[in-house]
């Protein structure tokens, strides 16, 4: 075997972690959904002016997805997996973290909403990762109501502070 054979079949062999058409089309279809719902909550966000918006928002169901799959792309929930799922949560919770602004008053937190939009993004990514598709998708439109409807329905008391996101 000559050396380019040699590298070409272990550049081959490098990029056959996905190896027969249906896997190749379920991982294509759950990171594409996972981007998807993220970025319908991200344009929410950005629409209200939030730093986290639709970039944001769409590489953090991504990457959950992405985790999820990378541990199993049949989404078996095992051992491994649940701690994968923990990683994911933990590192997330980081990343909302930073979102959360307070000021010297307690009644003026700002970021809440959007660390809380962020952490259920991810949670939305592990479930389209794990193949629980109407799941997310039931979980983008509660969250779409709650971030868009409901501050309709409930109009804050004049001259309170209100958490914004």
């Amino acid at each position: 075997m000559s050396t380019w054979e040699v590298v070409v079949t272990t550049v081959a062999a490098e990029f056959s972690d996905i190896n027969d058409v249906e896997q190749t089309t379920r991982v294509c279809l759950r990171l594409t959904l996972a981007a998807i719902l993220g970025g319908i909550l991200g344009i929410e966000r950005e629409s209200q002016g939030k730093a986290a918006g639709l970039r944001t928002h769409m590489l953090v169901a991504l990457g959950a997805a992405l985790f999820v799959l990378s541990a199993d792309p049949t989404g078996e929930v095992n051992d491994a997996m649940s701690r994968v799922i923990q990683g994911v949560v933990a590192g997330v919770g980081f990343l909302g973290a930073g979102t959360i602004l307070k000021s010297e008053s307690l009644a003026n937190v700002r970021g809440l909403t959007t660390a809380a939009g962020l952490w259920l993004t991810a949670a939305m990514g592990v479930a389209v990762g794990l193949g629980q598709e109407i799941v997310a998708i039931l979980a983008t439109v509660l969250a779409l109501i709650t971030l868009h409807v409901l501050p309709l329905l409930i109009e804050p008391k004049t001259g309170e502070e209100t958490e914004d996101g």
